[in-house]
Order: C-alpha cells, then structure tokens, then sequence
C-alpha cells in the first residue's frame, strides 16, 4: 500500500473513530435496542418506542428485564450476552411491563471492543405494526372493503352499566354526520367501536379506513393522508390520498395525540374546510367523511403536554365517548372469559369448557394493564398448550402471567371468613391493590418533590400515565412540591 493510501485510510478511520453511529439508527423502520454487557439499556430508536407504546425516557438506563416481562432465560438479548454469539432471525412474542404485547422477528448481535463483550444491538421487526400500516394503505386501483355485517354493536361484550352506556352513545352517534372521539387505554376496544359505529351509519356500504398514525412514519403521514402531487419532490406522483380515497365514508383516525403537532393543525383545517389539498399541489378536492378519532391519554393532559391540539380536540370531540378500562368493568370478566374460550375453540379446534376456579381468581385481582386486548392473548396463549384438556388451569398460563401470579402470593390473604362472598373477595383485594398502587405513586412523587419527569423514571411509567394516575387517585402535587 502507498503513502498515499495509508494516510487516506488512517484519516477515515480516525473519522469513523468520532462518528455518531447511533444517530444513523434514529429514523430506522425497524425497531433498535442497544445494551452495555448487563444488558442494560443505552439506545431506543423511536421505531421500537412506536412498537412498545413506551417512551424512551421510561427506558433508557433501565434493564431489558425491567422493561419487558421476560428474564434471563427467556430475553433474547440476555441470551446473546450470555453466550456472547449472534441470534438470527429469531422469533418471539413478549409484553411490557405496561402491558403492550408484541410479534416480533429479533436479530441480535454482540458488540465486542479488543476482544472484551461490551454490549449488544438487536433490530427489531414488528410484522403486526406493518400489517397495520399496510391496511392503512390501499393499493392503487384496489376497493378494500370491509364486511359492513362483521363488526355491530351486537358483538360488543359486555354488560356493566358504563360500559352500556358507552356502548349506547356509540350506537346514537352512528346516526349522525358529527366526528366521534374515543378515549381509552391501549387494548380497550377503540378500534372495535370505530368499525361498529361506521356499520351501523348509513355510510356502511362505502369505504371505512382505519389509520394507525402512531405505526406510520412521522416523514410519510401527511402524504399518505393527503395525497401526492407529481413534482412534489424527487420521484413524487399524483396519487390520492386516504382521506380523499375514503370520500363519503368513514375514516378512523387511531391515537391521534401521537400524531405531530403541525399535521394536526392541516388536519384541522381539512375537517373544518371538508377539503384536502395533496402535497405539492395547488387545487383543492373536496371530501365528504365521518370522522371517528381515538385517544389513549387523557386528552387534556395531552393538551397541557402539548401532543394535542386544543381547537383540534373540540372539533374532533363533538360525541366523546370514555371506553372504560377491563379493571373498571371486572362484573364483565365472566362473559368476556366466555366469549373468548368459544371464539378460540372454533379457531384452535378445541373443546374447552370453562377456566378453573383459581384461575379465575387470580384474573380478578390482576390489573390488567393490557385491558381486554391482553385477557384475550391470555385465554388463547392458555388455549394453544391446554391440549385436549376441558378446563384452562394455572399450569397452562404463559410465562409472564405465571411469573405474576407467582409474585402476588405474597400480596394476596391467606385467609378469608367464609361467609364473605366471592365477589365481595374480588372486590376487597382490587380495592387493596388500588390503595396500594396510590400509595406507591403518592410516596414516589412526594420523594421527587412533584417532579414529573424523575417520578415517572423511578416507577418505571411514562410521564402521560403518570399524570393519569395523578388525577384518578386525587393526588395533590403541589403538597408533594
């Protein structure tokens, strides 16, 4: 090699010595994860925030099996440090400690530094957040439809009083032209309303579009909502938009509040205007669409966080439906329990009967961070290694809800008078359990002196549930400053 070369190549990899590598990783679709050795974690893209529902704030410096309900053994990137080898290709079904299940493909790899492990990065491949995201987006030329006798109010479960009523304001604003906001926890239905609300419309024979604006990225949205005008920018074409693809029927706009701030503000004048103006372009196109949104924060935290647009919450809220969480409806826990075993049957070809008694109780003093979403992934989770047995036990519990059910003993009496009731049982130990998750949320924020950020770290939850749980148990923050 000449001088001349070498010099070349010493100033490259002295560059390379000072780059930002990390930064490369930042806008990656998929999913990245970056531990040092005890696998904690030193970098989470935004991708694998969009795939989790957790802030990076909430993870960062926290270990992978604090985050996830995993262990050693059952982490994948726990297991490549452990054997200081690549894991390829390798798939697996987790939950957060928040409750978000995810379907994912991992590939991770060991970082090494002169021979000694010093971390691990692993990419991240969420084939349900890009299904969604394709479901978004018709294909050019293509009418999806969906069945308009498939989703109705009729199969909605339930039978405690607000979630009927919840369901029967539903039901009253199908009827209507006015926009429809549902606020709710992730898992609670939201979606479930939104196709039954547009079935029941009298737009049900034309097209309903579902966005999930938190799955698409921030840099395609305003043009896949818009549409694209040839000449826009390098390789644009003129192609229509979802709201203008969706004209005279229903498009359902999922977790608005994680859409950016600057694109509510376009969204807002479309709405008001019902036009749209594609990217690029100068002329107008008028549409004619019902509107249903949905929120998974409070939206007036959202708004006083600044995620939310206040005139954008007014104009979209007309009808604002609450769809309370699983923990909030426990009487429905039977009939749910119920439907799903029956669902699951007909699709696992089973024939179970019911769950056993200590299952079931056990389903009623759980949280249920996941809401009804996760008590299904729980029954079929069960279903797939109940065999040809006819009653789901503990035994046939996935992992990470054995493990909890583990922990809790020790919170759970040991002893209760007979003559007390099971419901009035259920009832004491989901009161305990609340007390007890107040009291932890009320010490935690009084230690940081009622600062949300630290408070938030330190229970390991992002700062929009954190002021959630402020307000649901009625804790004064300026005391604790």
């Amino acid at each position: 090699m000449t001088d001349s070369k070498k010099n070349k190549l010493g100033r490259f990899l002295q560059d390379m010595d000072n780059a930002d590598y990390l930064s490369i990783f930042d806008d990656f679709s998929d999913g990245v994860i970056v531990t040092n050795a005890d696998g904690v974690i030193v970098y989470y893209n935004r991708a694998m925030s969009r795939i989790d529902e957790l802030h990076p704030d909430s993870v960062i410096s926290f270990k992978i099996t604090d985050v996830y309900d995993l262990d050693n053994s059952t982490s994948i990137i726990m297991q490549c440090l452990a054997k200081q080898k690549p894991i390829i290709d390798e798939p697996i079904y987790y939950r957060t400690v928040m409750g978000k299940f995810a379907n994912t493909i991992h590939n991770v790899m060991p970082i090494f530094n002169k021979n000694k492990l010093v971390g691990a990065i692993c990419f991240v491949r969420d084939y349900h957040a890009l299904s969604n995201t394709i479901a978004s987006m018709p294909l050019p030329g293509k009418d999806q439809q969906f069945d308009s006798a498939s989703i109705t109010f009729d199969r909605i479960i339930g039978g405690n009083q607000v979630f009927v009523d919840a369901v029967n304001s539903a039901r009253m604003a199908a009827s209507t032209p006015s926009p429809v906001m549902l606020f709710g926890e992730t898992g609670t239905g939201k979606e479930l309303f939104a196709r039954a609300i547009h079935n029941h419309s009298s737009r049900s024979a034309k097209k309903y579009t579902p966005v999930n604006c938190a799955a698409i990225p921030e840099n395609l949205l305003e043009g896949i909502l818009f549409g694209t005008s040839k000449g826009a920018f390098t390789g644009s074409v003129d192609k229509a938009g979802l709201f203008e693809r969706t004209s005279r029927g229903t498009i359902f706009l999922d977790e608005i509040n994680s859409m950016p701030v600057g694109l509510q503000s376009k969204i807002l004048r479309s709405i008001q205007e019902s036009k749209v103006r594609r990217v690029g372009a100068l002329k107008e196109i008028e549409t004619d669409l019902k509107i249903i949104s949905s929120v998974n924060n409070d939206p007036h935290i959202s708004i006083a966080d600044g995620t939310l647009r206040s005139d954008l919450f007014y104009r979209l809220g007309v009808v604002f439906i609450h769809i309370v969480p699983l923990r909030e409806r426990m009487d429905d826990l039977g009939l749910l329990v119920k439907h799903f075993i029956g669902k699951h049957n007909v699709m696992l070809h089973k024939n179970v009967k019911r769950i056993s008694k200590e299952v079931m109780d056990l389903l009623k003093i759980y949280n249920w961070p996941g809401n009804v979403r996760e008590l299904e992934h729980v029954i079929e989770g069960a279903m797939n290694i109940v065999g040809t047995d006819e009653v789901i036990r503990i035994k046939h519990l996935q992992t990470h809800f054995s493990n909890w059910s583990v922990k809790s003993k020790s919170a759970r009496p040991t002893k209760i008078h007979r003559k007390a009731s099971s419901d009035d049982r259920s009832i004491n130990l989901i009161k305990n359990k609340s007390d007890h998750e107040k009291n932890i949320v009320k010490t935690t924020l009084f230690k940081n002196k009622g600062n949300i950020t630290k408070t938030a770290r330190s229970l390991g939850i992002s700062r929009q549930l954190l002021y959630y749980k402020i307000k649901k148990f009625n804790i004064s923050r300026n005391n604790a400053k």
